[in-house]
């Protein structure tokens, strides 16, 4: 594997520019569609419609989910109760806001498609609740960047941690401007996604600092600053390759066969994933030579 990578060898200090300016790019595109176009936020935070129908046979995901989307609610939330072989008579479907006419529609469709059915409960949901979970995982996020700052300080430097919490900043951006992008439905699960996506992304940075700070040590007087930090990062790559594959492979199997319920999240977390690769082998250490006041090739 060092073999193989020797062959793509390059100086991720030297080349800053380059990676700076894709992420810098992509970061105003991000941001402009996030304040000209939003988010496509879930039920979870705008509240919506709650129907828990208990059927006479048992029913599976797909087929009520192909009754809704011929209702215009193909991306309602539903979940099975006591489900055996992924059937079940008791279902829990999720809407947005619908009017009481729309729910009489829905009804009916159910109806003719399932037959007759117990309607258990029906209500609508404010989003109130969406309201408290948002700030409760900003506090949470910015508690964890609180406690890293200071863990990173005390281990390393200050400015290894500034570094650290620039390159998380940037791993939940980058998250946040797909969801915006594509359009991409965003519900409670997008919060756990990225609270992962922030612990995966600094154990990454974490192993990239630490063989520089041994090297910083070890480093000879004829060895600049720059050829260090390149030589630390290529020595890490093996691991940070291996790691960041197998995690991603399991990532991508649950974004690909995990259904409908966790797409959002497995996206969050493959976006999240990818991008903590890419800030912690090439922005991170460069970013602590300039904090430092240095520049490339010093």
């Amino acid at each position: 594997m060092n073999n193989f990578l020797k062959k793509f060898r390059i100086s991720f200090v030297r080349n800053y520019k380059i990676f700076f300016g894709i992420t810098i790019t992509f970061l105003c595109i991000g941001f402009g569609s996030m304040l000209f176009r939003g988010f496509n936020l879930g039920i979870d935070f705008t509240g919506g419609t709650i129907m828990d129908l208990y059927f006479q046979r048992p029913v599976a995901v797909a087929e009520l989910r192909e009754v809704m989307s011929e209702q215009g609610l193909g991306n309602s939330i539903i979940q099975l109760a006591n489900s055996e072989g992924n059937v079940s008579p008791d279902a829990l479907i999720r809407t947005g806001i619908i009017t009481e006419a729309k729910r009489r529609e829905v009804v009916a469709a159910l109806e003719k498609k399932f037959g007759t059915y117990e309607i258990q409960r029906m209500e609508q949901v404010d989003a109130t609740v969406g309201g408290e979970l948002i700030q409760q995982a900003v506090i949470a996020i910015v508690l964890s960047w609180v406690l890293m700052i200071a863990y990173i300080s005390a281990r390393f430097e200050f400015r290894f941690a500034l570094a650290a919490i620039i390159a998380l900043i940037i791993d939940v951006s980058v998250t946040l401007s797909y969801f915006s992008l594509l359009q991409v439905e965003m519900d409670s699960s997008f919060v756990a996604a990225i609270l992962t996506v922030v612990g995966y992304s600094i154990n990454s940075t974490i192993v990239v600092f630490d063989r520089i700070r041994e090297n910083l040590k070890l480093r000879r007087r004829t060895e600049t600053l720059t050829d260090m930090i390149d030589n630390s990062i290529w020595q890490t790559m093996t691991r940070t390759f291996y790691t960041s594959l197998t995690s991603l492979f399991s990532v991508v199997a649950i974004f690909l066969w995990g259904g409908e319920t966790i797409r959002n999240f497995s996206f969050a977390m493959l976006v999240g994933f990818s991008s903590g690769i890419y800030t912690s082998s090439f922005l991170a250490a460069p970013m602590w030579l300039f904090l430092r006041g240095k520049k490339a090739g010093d």
